[in-house]
């Protein structure tokens, strides 16, 4: 193998790219807005939630209750008649209306238990089951504080504080804007490599690839270098530029180490672009593959949700992923602030598994251009 031949054939992929505007307009897209839509589209578990009050009671303690309704969680609560109710529900103006029967005060300080009724628009699944949550608990809360204020009572043996590392907001944005450079390193590394070989083999220039004294594994490191440099160099600008810069997300970690951890899974994910070119013979049959293969790649890899929620046999089939370690080891230092001394085990796994598809698309590479001469 010689380093010139290898160095000459990435320079002519990374001329090809340079000439199709498609795809330089999907590396594009998908580093800038396609990272923030995916941040600043993922609203919180609860998020401007409608609620409509109908208040009989009219006393301090439902007061109080109406006025614990807030934004970010819910808009401001509209007082409404009870014959309202019914009607608003129906037209779908509300998605929770809460109605505080008469003396309903009165009732819960002489020891009765008053019931306050609340309706739930179940339509708007996304916000039904956890805005109903959220009600009862900010309900209790305060009811149990005026109880408290006006009964007396004995503080509790145990308090539970609560202290949230590394998001103290719980903000959505922060893990989507992340998760989704991670999701495109892998699903661009894939379609610039694979698409590469197709368009080598489309314009005919594989004839002459062959003809010349070059080998497979030179044409194939003159593939992997160059879409990986690319890659690398789009996801660098894209964590300065769109997360850090456009949507103010914090870096807890080592910019430099994730991207040394992003260059030995790019060894890998354009190994297999390599492997699914050689497989597909139009860039149609490429794209359906890719989809067959990256959707449960990005599912099961632990970015949308954590491995140890899913069944045992899918967490031990997915470690033969290299999404599966990369996810691990972007999280820990972009999120946790974790140093080589803590991922060092997910890199060598990583380099491990993209040795394997690496040699196994050379071979299937090799047999390919022996089946064409």
């Amino acid at each position: 193998m010689r380093r010139s031949n290898v160095l000459n054939l990435g320079i002519k992929e990374l001329r090809s790219l340079y000439r199709d505007v498609a795809l330089l307009l999907l590396i594009a897209w998908a580093f800038t807005l396609g990272v923030y839509t995916a941040a600043s589209s993922m609203p919180e578990s609860l998020h401007h939630a409608s609620l409509a009050v109908v208040d009989e009671d009219r006393s301090p303690l439902s007061m109080r209750i109406i006025n614990a309704f807030q934004p970010p969680f819910f808009l401001p609560p509209q007082l409404i008649d009870l014959n309202q109710m019914d009607r608003g529900m129906d037209a779908g103006d509300y998605t929770f209306t809460l109605n505080i029967p008469p003396n309903f005060q009165r009732d819960l300080l002489a020891g009765r238990q008053p019931t306050a009724q609340l309706n739930v628009d179940a339509t708007q699944v996304s916000q039904a089951f956890t805005g109903a949550g959220y009600i009862q608990s900010i309900a209790a809360s305060e009811i149990a504080e005026f109880l408290q204020r006006h009964r007396g009572g004995s503080n509790q043996a145990v308090e539970l504080e609560m202290r949230v590392a590394f998001n103290p907001n719980l903000t959505r944005s922060w893990f989507g804007s992340v998760m989704e450079v991670i999701n495109q390193i892998t699903m661009l590394s894939i379609i610039l490599t694979g698409a590469a070989l197709i368009r080598e083999r489309e314009h005919g220039t594989v004839e002459h690839l062959l003809v010349m004294p070059v080998t497979p594994l030179e044409i194939m490191l003159g593939k992997v270098w160059s879409m990986g440099l690319v890659v690398l160099g789009a996801t660098a600008l894209s964590l300065v530029v769109v997360v850090q810069g456009w949507l103010q997300v914090p870096i807890e970690g080592s910019l430099w180490l994730f991207l040394f951890g992003a260059a030995l899974h790019l060894f890998a994910t354009t190994s297999m672009g390599i492997f699914f070119g050689t497989v597909a013979r139009s860039m149609p049959q490429l794209g359906l593959l890719i989809i067959l293969v990256l959707m449960p790649l990005q599912i099961l890899s632990g970015g949308t949700t954590p491995r140890e929620s899913m069944p045992e046999v899918v967490q031990y089939i997915m470690l033969v992923a290299p999404t599966t370690h990369f996810v691990s080891l972007a999280q820990a230092i972009l999120y946790r602030g974790a140093g080589l001394a803590i991922v060092w085990p997910q890199l060598l796994a990583i380099l491990g598994i993209g040795a394997l598809f690496f040699f196994g698309a050379l071979a299937r590479f090799r047999k390919t251009l022996a089946q064409m001469a």
